[in-house]
């Protein structure tokens, strides 16, 4: 067994792309199914029916020799039309109009830099410690972004959180808003090894109550919490409010409010060079400022490392979390995974 270790761009109305007639349609097949209020259909689709939806792709990058011009428009057009469409139901059209957990939660994970007039909100396990460096950088606090110190999450850094109301209007109406995004189970595999499998401070806070809750009292005793398995992760996660969860499996539409806040960019951790490049053009940073490499320590979540978690996860705890974190994969255009028999035999 493996260790646990925009404000949307305004862009029109795209024509239908020569040579992909394949492509199109399944696509915009998702972005109708995903719009509509049959989002819970979907996954039956997706899951039950083996239909294998298009795999995820990032936004459009702005310097890449490897660019594929109609399927990133058309995953655009997916994403822009798909947020008019739910954040238009009933949904809060404003900071203001959320209730005040969420608000509290949206304007603490929204960082703040007046030099640049930029606004990001940060989503742990989507290279956000990379990029409170950059940031730290841009604002002058930190010489390098290749400066090789533990990350200080909340020093040098200023949130909405700090500012008052007015202050918060006024750079949410002025300054450029960013948010980066990644698939919400690769996601959650990454928390899952992270602190399951290297932290302490989780593995007694919350591992030792995920095997409390799941395990016979005599086993659950005789663990530290170490050893907690991704089903069991998942199920503590199926029975826990999203709005209430720890901020590194909370869904990223709890901790963004992509309905309430207007983002003009909205980035890939699938094309994170190319998408924290295109930001760092669009609110003029220094040349020498690149977003940084990832740290040599870092164990990425590769697919064959997802394939093996999900085909050993029962199906259906997938399908009933799924609910959880079907904003995530509607609204930012990710694909439902398939976890079909023939999927997990390859």
């Amino acid at each position: 067994m493996l260790p646990p270790t925009l404000r949307p761009i305004r862009s029109a109305p795209v024509s239908r792309p020569r040579g992909h007639s394949a492509l199109l349609p399944s696509m915009l097949m998702f972005g109708v199914i995903v719009a509509s209020s049959g989002l819970l259909l979907m996954i039956e689709r997706g899951i039950l029916a083996e239909v294998k939806t298009p795999p995820p792709r990032g936004d459009v990058a702005w310097r890449s020799a490897s660019l594929e011009p109609e399927e990133q428009r058309i995953l655009r057009e997916i994403r822009n039309r798909t947020l008019r469409r739910v954040c238009g139901q009933e949904r809060a059209r404003s900071v203001w109009a959320l209730p005040p957990a969420p608000r509290r939660t949206l304007l603490r994970h929204i960082i703040v830099n007046d030099k640049y007039k930029l606004l990001y909100c940060y989503v742990p396990k989507v290279a956000c410690s990379n990029w409170k460096r950059v940031l730290k950088v841009l604002d002058g606090r930190l010489g390098s972004v290749d400066v090789r110190l533990k990350m200080d999450h909340r020093n040098d850094l200023v949130f909405l959180a700090d500012l008052s109301a007015e202050q918060i209007r006024h750079r949410l109406q002025h300054y450029y808003k960013v948010l980066f995004v990644r698939e919400p189970l690769e996601r959650l595999l990454s928390a899952y090894r992270n602190k399951f499998g290297e932290i302490k401070e989780y593995q007694q806070r919350y591992g030792q109550e995920i095997v409390r809750r799941y395990r016979q009292p005599e086993a659950a005793a005789a663990s530290k919490g170490d050893d907690v398995t991704f089903p069991e992760f998942l199920q503590y996660l199926l029975d826990e409010d999203e709005e209430k969860m720890n901020e590194h499996w909370m869904p990223i539409y709890q901790l963004c409010q992509p309905c309430a806040v207007p983002y003009d960019f909205i980035g890939t951790y699938e094309r994170l060079r190319e998408d924290a490049n295109r930001v760092l053009d669009a609110i003029n940073a220094p040349g020498y400022i690149q977003f940084p490499e990832r740290q040599a320590w870092y164990k990425p979540v590769t697919k064959e490392t997802l394939h093996y978690f999900l085909c050993n996860t029962p199906q259906g705890l997938i399908r009933q979390l799924l609910p959880k974190y079907i904003m995530d994969y509607s609204l930012f255009a990710y694909s439902l995974p398939n976890i079909t028999t023939e999927y997990c035999r390859q």
